[in-house]
């Protein structure tokens, strides 16, 4: 029994449409849905991926309105790491980027290209050499063979990440990685897919959760594993949640030792198509079954966003 490295990643943001102006718009991801937090549905929960809205390629956010910036700190993830396919889509970005003032710089000893979101939430760029399935959203801007093809990983500060080790290696199954530099690689990787997680030295300053921050990462598992999983946890002396239905996929949290929120979220089933066809993903508000009642209230509450896909279309 095998995590499918990750499922998608969530953060917050204090502006939806300065969110999908950049993630939409900029990086050229696809806006598959349109929806509310669940636990609390007044704000949105905005989900890009790529042209399917496949795990794998799934950044998410959750809209609190003119919420202070955060600071990532130990036990919190800072960055996100993306798939492109060639020194070229490195060269691709690094142009496009810095013609929007982005600022984006090479990784020093390796083939990578770092920047940060409006907000302050570090991306990374790495030519990836996995056989792992592209997962690529299409837009107009962006030429097909420098768009990004799903995560690579993720970066998590820790203090003590030692302690995480007998939950990742023992009970997670994640490999751990020869590193020359840097805290401990691990990589989750099972039938379909595979995704690193690495820890970093976490700096002084304590974490502060708001803007620009990873709100949790969530690891793929087969449904049919899921609630299997949240048991195996429990045994390693997790506190995970129940298994919560979440419409589009179930889900299960828990905090790992080094702090960092994790996630086991489902695959399979028709996903964000449930609702809305797929070629149609993301253009309008879409609620699950459970709150549906509750659109006469949630949606005048909630600004109305532009999607840069759909005014060039």
């Amino acid at each position: 029994m095998r995590l499918d490295g990750i499922h998608h990643v969530t953060a917050i943001t204090a502006d939806a449409q300065r969110n999908v102006d950049f993630y939409a718009g900029v990086l050229g991801l696809r806006l598959v849905k349109k929806t509310v937090n669940q636990d609390n549905p007044s704000v949105y929960h905005l989900f890009y991926a790529d042209e399917k809205g496949d795990p794998g390629s799934d950044i998410t956010f959750f809209e609190y309105p003119g919420a202070a910036p955060g600071r990532a700190g130990d036990g919190m993830i800072h960055r996100v790491v993306w798939r492109v396919g060639s020194a070229a889509a490195l060269d691709f970005w690094s142009e496009r980027l810095t013609e929007r003032d982005v600022e984006a710089r090479r990784v020093e000893g390796r083939d990578g290209l770092r920047f940060s979101d409006p907000e302050g939430l570090e991306h990374e760029l790495v030519i990836t050499a996995s056989s792992d399935e592209p997962l690529a959203a299409e837009h107009p801007e962006v030429p097909a063979e420098f768009a990004f093809l799903g995560f690579d990983g993720v970066g998590a500060y820790a203090s003590e990440p030692d302690r995480s080790r007998e939950l990742l290696e023992g009970t997670l199954e994640f490999a751990l990685l020869d590193q020359p530099q840097g805290g401990p690689l691990w990589e989750s990787r099972g039938e379909s897919r595979g995704a690193l997680y690495e820890y970093h030295d976490a700096p002084a300053e304590p974490a502060v959760q708001g803007a620009g921050t990873v709100h949790h990462v969530a690891w793929a598992s087969p449904a049919d594993q899921h609630e299997a999983w949240r048991e195996t946890v429990a045994a390693a002396g997790m506190r995970p949640t129940p298994v919560i239905d979440r419409f589009y996929f179930r889900s299960v949290y828990f905090r790992e030792p080094s702090g960092v929120l994790f996630e086991i979220a489902t695959l399979g089933g028709p996903g964000f198509a449930i609702d809305e066809p797929v070629d149609q993903l993301g253009q309008k508000l879409s609620l699950p079954p459970f709150i549906e009642h509750l659109r006469d209230q949630i949606e005048p509450n909630l600004r109305p966003i532009v999607n840069p896909r759909q005014v060039a279309a």
